[in-house]
């Protein structure tokens, strides 16, 4: 874990919750047509952000694409601050350990 900093690891969680995401977006719009099983899990950072701080923003009715870029800037940005928080919080305990 040493090798890599908090920011590095952070980016690459985000940018692999971003690609589940997208996959599991297109799973459930292609071959469920909606109600695929543990989508609301897979893009909750997104739909969060969708709800929380687009959609107060953006009270007008958006097209698909951009409410789809909305949407995965979301899901990056949420889970590579929950990854950066807890590679943070893991080397602090594991300093104090170590002491």
């Amino acid at each position: 874990m040493s090798k890599f900093n908090s920011t590095t690891i952070a980016i690459y969680g985000g940018a692999l919750a971003l690609v589940i995401g997208l996959i599991a977006f297109a799973l459930n719009w292609n071959v469920w047509g909606g109600g695929m099983p543990g989508y609301k899990i897979f893009l909750f950072p997104g739909n969060l952000t969708l709800v929380y701080v687009w959609h107060p923003l953006l009270t007008e009715e958006i097209d698909f694409w951009p409410k789809l870029f909305l949407h995965s800037l979301g899901q990056f940005a949420v889970a590579s601050v929950i990854v950066w928080l807890n590679t943070v919080t893991i080397r602090k305990l594991l300093a104090v350990r170590s002491l």
